[in-house]
């Protein structure tokens, strides 16, 4: 049987990389993006490929932010070798074991604890000054898939003059608490689905090569306020209010409670905006129709912490307008 080209570079590559000519690759995962991830097994280890097609994916970034992750002693994988203009890694497996079918009310306290503990080692210890910055422009850039891929393409709603007035007066509020907050080590991803649990230093923590510089609260609230699972509101704030005590105690933030709550909230709106935009554009433009599914939690909270911020309700009203009646996980 002939392999098409991309498959057959592959498995030569990793192949030779492992200097064994019989290795096996079989697919391991893939993500929202352009990379897929093999699974190989070679002299009794087993290791992963990442393959990420230079015409498509950088991997150079993947590979700094690795190395800046380890040197702090975090648990990013090890890397065997490396071929950018081809677009393989070939690193140690973390294993399978995710923190999202894991999470449970039994373990959950635990395992934040751990992400918690690493969240700090990044924003303490992560060298992050020459990182692009998420300054306005990425901000907004990123909430525009909303309009762009959520109101037209999904919900085929066309916002006027008056609602483009909502539109970018809330995104103005937004990008302001951003840039307002403190300035650390942002992962961008970190998730359920992007941490795993690990017997040593846990969590091992995977998809990380878009890291930036920017707003402190945005990687806590992904992973407080998880696109694919959901905890009571007052379970999280106790979460985030502890977290704030540790960013004052390491000289890092110096905030209220109060001010802190909304710092978060709203970051986490700027957050749920762009991935109400980024889930649908994963199914008309790529073909993935699973992010459809997750839609409803991610509506939830843009909803529901939207309405008790002014500048920020009118654009709630305006989506729930488009929504209508419709189901928002039915393609249009």
């Amino acid at each position: 049987m002939t392999l098409p080209d991309r498959e057959a570079q592959r498995l030569a590559w990793t192949r030779t990389a492992l200097d064994d000519a019989q290795a096996p690759l079989e697919r391991a995962s893939a993500d929202a993006s352009f990379r897929s991830y093999w699974r190989s097994i070679s002299d009794g280890h087993t290791w992963i490929v990442m393959d990420a097609p230079p015409d498509k994916e950088d991997i150079r970034p993947w590979l700094d932010i690795a190395a800046r992750l380890t040197a702090a002693g975090l648990h990013a994988p090890e890397i065997r070798a490396a071929d950018a203009d081809l677009g393989f890694v070939l690193m140690a497996d973390l294993g399978t074991r995710l923190y999202l079918p894991e999470l449970d009310d039994a373990r959950v306290d635990a395992l934040y604890a751990d992400a918690l503990d690493a969240l700090l080692t990044m924003q303490t210890k992560v060298h992050c000054a020459d990182l692009p910055a998420y300054d306005a422009a990425r901000l907004a850039t990123e909430m525009e898939l909303m309009p762009e891929w959520l109101l037209k393409r999904h919900l085929g709603f066309e916002p006027s003059c008056d609602d483009w007035d909502v539109i970018e007066l809330a995104f103005g509020s937004l990008i302001r608490n951003a840039e307002n907050q403190p300035q650390a080590f942002v992962h961008r991803d970190y998730h359920s689905r992007n941490l795993l649990i690990t017997e040593l230093n846990n969590p091992g923590i995977l998809d990380f090569q878009d890291a930036v510089r920017g707003p402190v609260t945005y990687d806590l609230v992904s992973l407080l306020r998880d696109c694919y699972i959901a905890w009571p509101d007052e379970r999280v704030q106790a979460w985030v209010e502890a977290y704030r005590q540790r960013l004052i105690a390491a000289g890092i933030a110096q905030i209220d409670a109060e001010q802190f709550r909304r710092a978060f909230d709203l970051m986490g709106l700027q957050r749920h905006i762009k991935v109400l935009g980024i889930f649908c554009r994963l199914w008309y433009r790529d073909g993935k129709a699973g992010y459809l599914n997750d839609l409803p939690l991610v509506w939830r909270y843009t909803r529901n912490v939207g309405r008790r911020y002014p500048d920020i309700a009118p654009l709630i009203d305006l989506i729930e307008r488009a929504l209508g009646e419709r189901d928002i996980t039915v393609p249009a």
